[in-house]
């Protein structure tokens, strides 16, 4: 076998049968992007590809594979480079993108039978690959994935992915399966759809599999390059698909809610309209909404925030070094409501024994009862098999005797946000836990080295704040007190990997990060109530600024009372401390929420919505507008009296975040800006286009500057609140 320079990003070689490997390798990086390496190495080996397929004399090539010398097959497209194009560089970008896809065409119209041998994961520009092939052999790993995730990043396929998704499953398929949610498919899956042909058990197996499909296809080719070829369902002309396809823009805007969020409007448009036209005006059409993309400010927040701040997270930089990975052998989770039945739930998923304990067997068996409803639903719908469900289940141990505990490695109490009754719970079992067991509270709001006082061991104790629901949500914020130790927290962070969340690492505080910074989301949102504001409008602004729940439906599900209890702990702190605690119009409403008109929230049967006798959410409570009357309308388009311009009311929920968290950060809360964008979006429902709380600053229009230059207009019109921290200011006044 023959091969080309070894330091190319793809190898060629050619073996005794004629066919030629293409081997995805850059020898610069642990995995293939599209990047300058990759298009050189490719250019590289399509010419030797073109050069021997005219040589008779040495034996027509016979076939293509492309395969990965690396653990993924390919990772996808170069973010680096794309986070740093903007509008300037868009004729450039289109170059680019237009070579990469030239590029693919000659692969897949070489006159050869072209095999992707997928034995790792391929995503983006690695699937768009593997779908300018002709025919896809994966190896079956639990692990691999496949899938077009760019909208997940504000973008949309650029390197052919709409054109031949369509073409291959037909416009409604491709959108609704592939394009428009981003999932990363399981092999199985991507079988199921016909984006992989043959599923193998292992790399050998894989190639002979390949080298058998090529010799069997000689006459290989892409299905719309052959004569007579249609889009499956048809084109938009097609009377079954125009009658439809309609209501694809009026599906976008109820789940968008109109956010932002341009990705997916564009990824709808180039699959519609390059369905109507040749391959090439096809492919063209896709590049022209791929750069006003890429070269916008949203793509760029949403890459920093999904790509760049999780890779930070998930290689670990917040955990600390010197200390060998941890896994739990038998867990406790003290308290079997809904919190610590979901513990145990994400816990024994893992693989992970577990006793869940509370102060009644009866209790604890309600835990596992809920428990075993979510795991059946979970197995009806097919997300789950039925041996693993069982074998889950079994790993559950409901108790309400303290023995029952001995041994556990791990405990995480799970009880009710009281200081004392947590100090209380962890008294009880200490001593008949494992001597050296990692000791967790999942405590919201109380201060992590306040509760370390009631346990032996304050080094091996620490805050795991879950959200809920747990089995759902993708994010656990670690809180660090005075006393925690590194090996706690390397433990900690282990746990929650083990679990498969995202974890965020902060130092003590009341509130904490999460906690902290979406109050000020809904202080804010409910004190513009009391100002006049509709309550419709408020929720309309929350969801059309791109946030997932309005925030009155959110404090509702948090519950009023709650709300009023976590408020009188700042209240008390800040007494304490010998200051004055801020009254905001927001604590008068909910106040009279509670006390006037006994609606404590959605738990209480009533808040600020309505609901039915299933806890579902009806209406808006009418007695607000009747107690919290709104301002006159606007008239002739302008706004009336005392009404709040709609664009402010988003910008006053957003900027409330942002300046908290950049307050969290300057006070030492947060400890790393990523930690900050990841979890303000997996954690308490920052938009997502904003790219996080803190990229929100960043990108806003004109900068820091920018956002300072607003923070002082909204603190002009509504408050001090909004004045901008002296780090922001300070930076701008060091940048001249």
């Amino acid at each position: 076998m023959t091969s080309a320079a070894t330091d190319s990003a793809v190898r060629y070689e050619i073996g005794a049968d004629r066919i030629v490997t293409l081997v995805l390798d850059d020898p610069a990086s642990s995995a293939n992007t599209m990047n300058d390496a990759y298009l050189a190495g490719m250019a590289a080996a399509l010419d030797r590809l073109d050069a021997d397929l005219a040589d008779e004399a040495a034996g027509s090539v016979r076939g293509v594979l492309v395969t990965s010398a690396k653990t993924s097959f390919f990772a996808g497209g170069d973010i680096p480079a794309m986070m740093a194009a903007g509008p300037q560089d868009a004729a450039s970008l289109a170059a680019r993108v237009g070579e990469v896809k030239a590029q693919l065409r000659r692969l897949e119209t070489c006159g050869r039978p072209v095999v992707a041998v997928l034995t790792g994961t391929a995503l983006g520009g690695g699937f768009e690959i593997a779908l300018a092939c002709h025919h896809r052999v994966a190896v079956d790993h639990r692990a691999t994935r496949f899938g077009l995730p760019e909208v997940t990043l504000g973008l949309l396929p650029g390197a052919g992915g709409i054109t031949r998704t369509v073409r291959m499953l037909g416009i409604t398929d491709a959108l609704t399966k592939v394009l428009l949610e981003g999932r990363r498919l399981s092999v199985r899956q991507a079988a199921e759809l016909g984006l992989v042909d043959q599923v193998v058990p292992g790399p050998e197996a894989a190639l002979a599999a390949a080298r058998e499909w090529i010799a069997g296809h000689p006459e290989a080719a892409q299905p719309w390059d052959r004569k007579g070829f249609r889009i499956p369902g048809g084109t938009p002309s097609t009377p079954a698909l125009a009658v439809n396809l309609p209501a694809f823009p009026a599906t976008l805007r109820k789940r968008l809610h109109g956010a932002p969020m341009p990705a997916p409007r564009s990824i709808l448009a180039a699959a519609v309209e390059g369905a109507q036209v040749d391959l090439e005006a096809a492919l063209a059409i896709e590049t022209r909404y791929f750069v006003g993309l890429a070269t916008g400010q949203i793509s760029t927040n949403m890459m920093k925030a999904f790509f760049v701040d999780m890779q930070v997270i998930g290689k670990g930089a917040a955990r600390p070094t010197g200390h060998a990975p941890w896994r739990p052998q038998r867990a406790a989770v003290l308290g079997a409501g809904m919190m610590g039945a979901g513990i145990a739930h994400v816990l024994a998923a893992a693989g992970v024994d577990v006793v869940l304990r509370d102060v009644t067997r009866e209790a604890a068996e309600r835990g596992k009862a809920h428990l075993e409803a979510l795991v059946a639903k979970a197995v009806g719908r097919g997300r789950l098999e039925a041996t693993a469900a069982e074998a889950m289940l079994d790993r559950i141990t409901p108790t309400a005797d303290l023995d029952d505990l001995a041994g556990c490695d791990l405990v995480i109490e799970a009880v009710f946000e009281d200081p004392e009754l947590k100090r209380k719970v962890f008294g009880e079992v200490q001593t008949v836990l494992a001597p050296d067991a990692l000791l967790a509270s999942n405590t919201s709001t109380l201060p992590i080295s306040a509760l370390a006082q009631g346990v032996s061991r304050p080094e091996d104790f620490l805050g795991l704040h879950f959200f809920s629901p747990v089995d759902r949500m993708p994010l656990v914020e670690i809180v660090v007190g005075r006393a925690t130790g590194d090996a706690a927290l390397a433990r900690a962070f282990d746990v929650v990997q083990l679990i498969r969340k995202t974890p965020i690492v902060v130092n003590d505080s009341r509130g904490f990060f999460t906690s902290r910074v979406i109050g000020a989301f809904m202080d804010e949102a409910v004190g513009m109530l009391a100002e006049g504001v509709h309550p419709q409008t408020i929720e309309q602004a929350a969801l059309q600024a791109g946030y997932p729940t309005g925030p009155l439906a959110l404090t509702d599900e948090v519950s009023l009372t709650l709300t009023r209890h976590i408020r009188a702990g700042f209240a008390r702190e800040a007494a304490e401390g010998g200051r004055a605690f801020e009254q905001r119009a927001s604590h008068r409403v909910i106040d009279r929420m509670v006390e006037e008109f006994g609606r404590p929230g959605r738990a209480g049967g009533g808040g600020f919505y309505e609901y039915g006798e299933d806890g579902r959410r009806v209406r808006l409570w009418p007695g607000l507008v009747e107690h919290f009357p709104p301002a006159p309308p606007a008239l002739a388009g302008r706004e009336g009296p005392g009404q709040v311009p709609f664009g402010d009311l988003q910008e006053r929920m957003l900027f409330a975040e942002a300046i908290d968290s950049q307050r969290c950060l300057d006070e030492g809360v947060l400890r790393s800006v990523a930690e900050a964008n990841v979890g303000s979006i997996l954690g308490i429902g920052f938009p997502p286009w904003t790219g996080g709380v803190l990229q929100y600053i960043e990108g806003y229009p004109g900068g820091v500057a920018g956002f300072v230059a607003r923070a002082r207009q909204l603190a002009e019109r509504y408050g001090e609140r909004f004045s901008p921290p002296s780090s922001l200011t300070g930076r701008l006044a060091e940048a001249g």
